[in-house]
């Protein structure tokens, strides 16, 4: 589904959170949002599937204008996976993600729905875990879970929440597979995340986000040194081997917390302890 958005704003308590947004993402496509904490990517996630509702601007999915879709026909379309869960109701892994199913049920599950949820579990290699309890699995365990339940939804369009901050290498892989193969079957992601590594190595678009406004979007050779420093503040190189692209930060000059002598010298205080320089 393509996703049009217009001129939108939002406001926490008076306070402007997101800026003008102008944004088209096509079918199929799958964007990444960009930004240090604070910008205002979960403030847009939340817009578009409506937890937030805008105070100015449009959000059209298909040329439908989303505030006039009834909140089920949106739980059909958009799949919404947040950065976490904490206190889940106590329910196994498999009753957990047949509640991805809950928009297209009427009264009880189908065969349908329940062969859905068995597939989507093996997609992500949950089977052995189906009848735990949710609250005793690991954190990355748990968030695993959480995106299978946004898949067995069936979504059409597909929200991402910093998706692997709590998932190890391997699964932050095997998640970012995935969902890269959604996009690929004509499901449109939008995915926020920190990693700009993993935004550069699955994305077609990205945005950068800096003070709730975009600051910059296009392909992954965005990724400059010229437009990451003034979004972070944080002075990177970046490489390119082939279509791949690498970003690796430079050392900050100054470690946070650190006061500098004033006389320039290399030693420094922390918590009137003194570290050995080169004085």
């Amino acid at each position: 589904m393509k996703i049009d958005v217009e001129g939108l704003e939002f406001s926490y308590n008076g306070v402007l959170t997101l800026k003008n947004m102008n944004l088209t993402v096509k079918k199929g496509e799958f964007l990444s949002i960009i930004g240090p904490n604070g910008s205002g990517k979960t403030t847009f996630l939340k817009c578009i599937n409506r937890i937030l509702n805008p105070e100015k601007g449009s959000i059209m999915i298909n040329e439908f204008d989303l505030d006039k879709l009834h909140r089920k026909d949106i739980a059909k379309q958009v799949g919404y996976i947040p950065q976490a869960e904490k206190g889940a109701f106590p329910t196994t892994v498999f009753d957990t993600v047949l509640m991805g199913r809950k928009p297209h049920i009427n009264w009880v599950p189908t065969s349908r729905d329940l062969n859905i949820v068995v597939d989507v579990m093996e997609m992500l290699d949950l089977s052995q875990i189906s009848m735990k309890n949710i609250n005793e699995l690991s954190g990355g365990q748990r968030q695993k879970v959480i995106i299978a339940r946004a898949l067995a939804q069936q979504p059409e369009i597909l929200l991402l929440d910093e998706p692997t901050s709590s998932l190890d290498l391997k699964h932050q892989l095997e998640v970012l597979d995935i969902t890269r193969a959604q996009a690929d079957n004509d499901v449109t992601v939008i995915m926020s995340v920190h990693d700009l590594n993993l935004a550069a190595r699955y994305s077609d678009k990205i945005i950068m986000m800096k003070d709730g406004e975009i600051f910059h979007g296009g392909g992954p050779e965005i990724l400059t040194p010229e437009n990451i420093e003034p979004v972070y503040g944080v002075s990177v190189d970046v490489y390119r081997t082939g279509d791949q692209i690498w970003i690796l930060p430079k050392k900050l000059k100054k470690a946070p917390g650190l006061k500098v002598d004033k006389n320039e010298c290399t030693d420094y205080r922390l918590r009137d302890q003194r570290v050995p320089g080169t004085c």
